[in-house]
């Protein structure tokens, strides 16, 4: 059945890692793969995005890209305690911040550089399978709810049981927050609409193709909505599967 669990699909339970060695070659992961970076300060609600730009392991020093929205800068430069939160490959890898950073404006672009985490949690969670969808076969797909002014037409581009990636025409990253749980998701699947709130965790604007690319994470999903999810998902890993036999 599809909703079996093997032993390595169970959820892993975190890791603390202590080293410099571990600590760096997990962190480089990030910066190679360009995964997105969730800031968040302790006594605030909003959520800022970032990536990691240099690791530096002659001086155990990183350096993190300008914050977006900026205004997190001043949260930062105020000294005020943070959690970074990144995602690789279904692996969660985390940590608080254990020195103050300092604005770097030498190279090409704005950075904060700061000491090497002392400690970073690295969490395998259950493997969701991850379906990419072929672009003649893109579901359209709509976000809207109270926290839009209108709602915004896209496309799914890939789908797992815990969330989906998607596309929208122009640059609307002025219109969406990360962070933010937009409760009206519709995605129009082959067997009929799903509905969902789901919570921004990825936002960015392809200058070159016009194109805004959105992670989101389903939220709060209500039974009828996961067996959807589980149903789209598993006909797209039969498909998957018989395309490779035909490719073989």
């Amino acid at each position: 059945m599809f909703n079996t669990q093997s032993a390595e699909d169970a959820p892993q339970p975190p890791k603390v890692l202590t080293t410099p060695l571990e600590i760096s070659s997990n962190l480089r992961q990030l910066q190679d793969s360009h995964d997105p970076l969730i800031i968040t300060f302790h006594e605030r609600t909003q959520r800022f995005q970032s990536y990691l730009v240099d690791i530096d392991r002659d001086r155990n020093m990183i350096a993190l890209d300008e914050m977006i929205p900026r205004d997190g800068e001043r949260f930062l430069l105020a000294g005020e305690p943070f959690k970074v939160e990144g995602f690789h490959d279904g692996v969660r890898i985390a940590w608080e911040s254990n020195g103050a950073l300092s604005i770097d404006e030498s190279g090409d672009a704005r950075c904060y550089r700061g000491p090497l985490p002392a400690e970073v949690v690295y969490h395998q969670r259950r493997n969701a399978f991850r379906a990419a969808l072929k672009l003649a076969q893109l579901v359209s797909v709509e976000l809207g709810g109270d926290k839009l002014k209108s709602s915004l037409v896209g496309k799914l581009l890939d789908i797992s049981a815990t969330g989906c990636k998607l596309r929208f025409e122009g640059d609307i990253t002025s219109s969406l927050q990360l962070g933010q749980v937009y409760d009206r998701f519709v995605a129009a699947l082959p067997f009929g609409n799903m509905t969902a709130p789901v919570e921004l965790r990825y936002l960015h604007f392809e200058e070159k193709i016009s194109t805004t690319f959105a992670g989101v994470r389903f939220h709060n999903m209500s039974g009828l909505v996961q067996r959807q999810v589980e149903r789209f998902v598993y006909q797209l890993q039969r498909e998957a599967r018989r395309f490779d036999k035909d490719d073989m």
